[in-house]
């Protein structure tokens, strides 16, 4: 059973848990910005992402005050200076971002207040958070108000004029190693995630290739209660079925044998545990062997 809700009817506060524990886990933006007398500030933001790479643009957005409507630091400095460092949070720095979060009067500095070190950025004025491992320097081309009223958002189209990349989470080609950065992400109420070794998978990418889809598997595959949807997502993401000459081969090789032994859903449940392993061809290759055997 689902139950409904109408954001219409809801208050502010039990709308926003709702939408920050659906919505989740969301990169953080630690955005640092300065006044126009020079007063720096310093405030991580979950409404946040990357949506553009020619030209290359991140939005996030300073919300309102639930309770009393105000505008945040962040977007008052942004009206007088339209420039941000968007600065991305490690588990080793987590608690200093949380710590720069609270409602510090105008114009401290939330850097001190966070024992972080400021860092001179090379094309604006905000300057970077030396701890954090990426940093991209920003012009903000537009602010976007999306009400006046407390929760609302305000959106900043930033463009990036500079990245900065600690070399130490960089492989050779380039490339950014995910389990180096010791990312965190932002789920609702306290909660946050950390990005490990356990947590982090791979689900290739449909990108150069048409993968046959969930439509053009076998019907008792697909209505069997043992593959679940992520199972049939996986069937369906290849090319195109395994050959007869290559079905021969997987049911003549002696290490498959037990996998052959069973009835059908005993197949269908090995061929499960193949997935599990990311052995896609060779799940491919029993369940049509299951298939021919009918």
């Amino acid at each position: 059973m689902m139950k409904t809700f109408d954001p219409k009817e809801m208050k502010t506060a039990p709308l926003h848990g709702l939408l920050l524990s659906a919505v989740a886990p969301r990169p953080i933006a630690f955005a640092s910005t300065i006044n126009a007398q020079g007063e720096v500030n310093l405030s991580p933001f979950s409404f946040f992402n990357v949506y553009s790479s020619n030209p290359p643009i991140m939005v996030f957005s300073s919300n309102r005050s639930g309770k009393t409507g105000e505008t945040k630091d962040t977007y008052k400095n942004i009206k007088e200076i339209p420039e941000v460092v968007i600065n991305i949070v490690t588990y080793d720095m987590v608690q200093q971002a949380s710590l720069s979060s609270v409602a510090y009067p105008r114009g401290v500095n939330e850097f001190e207040k966070a024992g972080l070190t400021m860092l001179a950025s090379t094309m604006i004025r905000p300057p970077r958070v030396a701890e954090s491992p990426v940093q991209f320097e920003c012009k903000v081309n537009e602010v976007i108000e999306l009400g006046d009223q407390g929760g609302a958002g305000n959106l900043f189209i930033c463009e990036i004029v500079k990245m900065h990349v600690d070399e130490t989470v960089l492989t050779g080609e380039d490339k950014i190693d995910p389990l180096k950065m010791n990312q965190v992400g932002r789920c609702g109420d306290n909660y946050y995630i950390r990005l490990t070794e356990e947590t982090l998978f791979e689900v290739p990418k449909p990108v150069t290739t048409i993968g046959i889809g969930v439509d053009a598997i076998p019907l008792f595959i697909r209505q069997s209660k043992i593959l679940t949807g992520n199972d049939l997502g996986m069937l369906g993401n290849v090319t195109q079925l395994p050959t007869p000459e290559e079905i021969l081969a997987f049911c003549t090789a002696p290490m498959n044998a037990l996998y052959l032994a069973g009835n059908e859903e005993e197949r269908i449940g090995f061929a499960k545990q193949l997935l599990v392993s990311e052995e896609v061809h060779r799940a491919w290759c029993l369940l049509m062997a299951a298939t021919i055997q009918r």
